[in-house]
């Protein structure tokens, strides 16, 4: 048994960002009080840790990225009580102490525990478990699972089907989750609306899903690269547009498309223009429109304010505002019951040390997701 040991395994270590990344011997010491060692099975690669290698997201390095994954127990630390080792678990960016004012609201989600604003790469301690050639590697908005182990907070896992497969649910842990939750949790889209999807990336993908699921009765798919129409459509979309075609403002486009503007606009891209543009196209009284894309660093928005004053609503949404350790093993659930595909998300899937060619793929439509297998190494 590893339990108590320190694993040597391989990790993708990004040194700095503009680099590709390296596939190093890290260690990876044990799970502290109430922490857990995970075997990563599976990991997605997203659009966030992209932004980080560009330094669109700006994290400490080195660092082991890397936020959307599924894996197995191998260890747990003293106290944790909600997973043990065998189990098969999802990692989770936005944990869930239980304890804070986010968790413990009904309309929060985006627990105190999270590293996403603060970005300290470090455990709650303030130390890290990962080391390379002598040097401390940093943890990636409390996950970290471009490695074979990785070790989170007990409030940022979940427990999950033992039957999931982790190369599909991984999804769960990110790109799924946020933009089908942003459809149905953080806008509650009602049956019969209008809705408008900027990118059509795998969380505007499943933006889509979420509200074909909740019974929008338009869903207009906008993207400038005309071949993500197809798989828009498949997935629910009933319009696609590309703003390439049109010599007049998107927002345009889509008022006179749908009379006053649609009910609900999601941004799933992360550019200041296109969150202007969701906003100026929902219905000018009651519309809502939710930002879902990361929003790129030190960049402002500029806006004229009647839009908001004649009542639009404006939202952000993290980790689509599911409460991870509640929401996670209900959706894996869900899946399993066939409530909604992850299949045609998946576009490519790659042997872990391939990582970097992963990267080139997002980096190059038309590709959606690309899932990393680690059981072969």
């Amino acid at each position: 048994s590893t339990k108590g040991t320190v694993i040597k395994c391989k990790a993708a270590v990004l040194w700095e960002a503009n680099k590709p990344f390296s596939i190093e011997e890290v260690e990876v010491a044990p799970p502290k009080a109430h922490e857990v060692r995970i075997k990563i099975m599976a990991t997605g690669i997203c659009r966030s840790d992209d932004h980080v290698v560009t330094g669109g997201l700006v994290m400490p390095f080195p660092i082991i990225l890397g936020h959307e994954a599924a894996g197995v127990v191998e260890s747990v630390g003293q106290g944790v009580t909600s997973v043990k080792p065998g189990d098969k678990v999802i990692p989770l960016f936005a944990p869930q102490c239980g304890e804070c004012s986010n968790c413990l609201s009904t309309k929060g989600n985006l627990c105190n525990k999270n590293d996403i604003g603060s970005a300290v790469g470090l455990m709650p301690d303030g130390t890290s478990r990962f080391t390379c050639k002598g040097k401390p590697i940093h943890h990636f908005v409390g996950t970290s699972t471009f490695t074979e182990y990785t070790v989170v907070d007990e409030s940022a896992v979940a427990k999950i089907d033992s039957a999931a497969p982790l190369e599909k649910v991984c999804l769960i842990g990110c790109g799924f989750s946020t933009g089908y939750g942003a459809a149905v949790q953080t806008a509650k889209v009602e049956p019969g609306s209008t809705c408008a999807i900027f990118g059509l990336g795998g969380v505007g993908l499943s933006v889509v899903m979420g509200c074909k699921a909740a019974g929008a009765s338009r869903i207009i798919a906008v993207d400038i690269n005309s071949d993500k129409f197809a798989k828009a459509k498949e997935l629910g979309a009933t319009d696609c547009i590309n703003p390439k075609d049109f010599k007049k403002p998107v927002h345009e486009v889509l008022i006179e498309m749908t009379g006053q503007g649609v009910d609900y606009s999601f941004e799933a891209i992360g550019r200041t223009e296109t969150m202007v543009s969701a906003l100026a196209c929902c219905q000018y009284n009651y519309g809502v429109s939710v930002i879902v894309g990361v929003p790129p660093a030190a960049q402002k928005i500029t806006f004229d304010p009647m839009l908001l004053f004649t009542g639009r609503n404006w939202k952000g949404s993290v980790f689509g505002g599911w409460k991870g350790k509640d929401s996670v093993p209900k959706l894996v659930a869900d899946y399993m019951k066939k409530k909604f595909v992850l299949d045609p998300l998946i576009t490519h899937t790659l042997p872990f040390t391939k990582i970097n060619e992963g990267f080139d793929l997002l980096r190059h439509a038309p590709h959606i997701l690309t899932v990393l297998s680690l059981d072969v190494l």
